[in-house]
C-alpha cells in the first residue's frame, strides 16, 4: 500500500499531468502513423490535426517578443502554445542538442511559462523531453 501512496504523491508533482498526457498521446499518434521520415512542417500540420481531434486550444507558430529594458530586441516563433500553459517544440534531428534545450528554456522565460515539451520525430520511436522553467514564479 505504501508503494501506491508514493506513486500518487509523485504523480501530484508532475506539472500539468493531465494536459501533458493528452498532448503526448497526440504526439505519439502522429509518430506512430507517419513514422520518422518527413520534414518538420509536415509533423507540425499533423500535430495540429491531432490537437484539433482532442479539442485542445493551441496557437501554432506564435510570435513572442524578447524584451530588454521595455524594448523589443528580438522575436521567437514557438511551434505550439497549448492551452496557454505548455510550449511544444518539434524537431526532426538525429539527436537533441544542448541548443535545442536552451531554445525551449528561452521560450519559457520569454513567455513566463512553466513547462515545455521538446519532441523529436526523426528517431525510430518518439523521443521527448519535458523542460521545466527554473525561473518560473507561481503567481498564486
Amino acid at each position: 500500500m505504501e508503494g501506491n501512496n508514493a506513486k500518487i504523491k509523485n504523480q501530484s508533482k508532475i506539472i500539468y499531468a493531465e494536459l501533458s498526457y493528452i498532448i503526448m498521446n497526440a504526439l505519439f499518434e502522429v509518430h506512430r502513423e507517419l513514422g520518422n521520415r518527413y520534414k518538420e512542417k509536415y509533423y507540425q500540420r499533423a500535430v495540429a490535426l491531432a490537437f484539433d481531434q482532442r479539442q485542445l486550444r493551441y496557437i501554432m507558430e506564435l510570435a513572442v517578443n524578447l524584451i530588454f529594458k521595455n524594448k523589443i530586441i528580438g522575436k521567437y516563433i514557438l511551434d505550439f502554445l497549448v492551452e496557454d500553459k505548455i510550449i511544444v517544440e518539434l524537431k526532426t534531428v538525429t539527436n537533441f542538442s544542448y541548443d535545442d534545450v536552451r531554445q525551449v528554456l528561452a521560450y519559457l522565460k520569454a513567455k513566463k511559462l512553466r513547462l515545455g515539451i521538446l519532441v523529436n520525430f526523426r528517431s525510430k520511436s518518439l523521443i521527448y523531453k519535458r523542460i521545466v522553467n527554473p525561473d518560473f514564479k507561481n503567481s498564486n
